[in-house]
């Protein structure tokens, strides 16, 4: 499989870097990698890179974007941060993912039985953790189900993944409340930003309407 040029890249769409990455993630579920020469890859992309999506996941070992969705160097930017929350920092690695390096949508990524996740659920503190877990906590707070305080912890699985669910969805509502610029490209529909749900289970990735 080719790397993306300025060429391929222009011709994407919104609608169709989405579909490139549901067709990446279904060739993972079913063993079917696109072929590949990595070592070509390298070469083809040391004078520029021309991605098409702009990812951010989790740390989790287990959710690495390029390989749940079956992408090769140059394809995606991909950011990572325990709990897939947004930041400063974060915002203006993506405004210029697609501003200036021309990628076509936002994928905000969460997943199932999330470490993270878990730790705001049970209002842990530890060290540097502590402000991190802060940044989730609202996210438990919105997720409103179940009412019995016994049940809202990390024990809970279903409460866990509500809370990774929820956590996503306020991601795409912080991105466009504090990012004019990724707003602006998305009202104008030169991006997406959208959330997605990765499931440790089975390796699907269901995509939030």
């Amino acid at each position: 499989m080719k790397v993306h040029t300025k060429e391929t890249q222009s011709t994407m769409t919104p609608e169709k870097a989405i579909r490139f990455l549901k067709e990446g993630n279904e060739r993972f579920q079913n063993n079917l990698k696109a072929n590949r020469n990595l070592l070509q890859q390298v070469n083809e992309t040391k004078d520029g890179q021309f991605p098409f999506a702009t990812i951010l996941s989790c740390i989790d070992s287990r959710v690495s974007a390029e390989l749940v969705f079956d992408q090769g160097l140059g394809d995606i930017f991909s950011i990572r941060i325990a709990g897939n929350f947004v930041n400063q920092d974060i915002l203006g690695s993506m405004e210029f993912a697609c501003k200036l390096a021309g990628t076509k949508t936002v994928v905000v990524l969460g997943h199932t039985s999330c470490g993270a996740i878990k730790g705001a659920c049970d209002h842990a503190r530890l060290g540097n953790l502590t402000a991190l877990i802060n940044k989730i906590e609202p996210a438990v707070f919105e997720t409103k189900m179940p009412k019995d305080e016994s049940l809202r912890n990390s024990k809970n699985s279903e409460f866990v993944d509500a809370v990774a669910l929820k956590n996503v969805e306020m991601t795409l509502e912080n991105i466009r409340n504090q990012s004019v610029i990724l707003k602006e490209m998305e009202e104008k529909g030169e991006i997406s930003i959208v959330g997605a749900m990765y499931d440790l289970s089975d390796g699907k990735v269901t995509f939030l309407p």
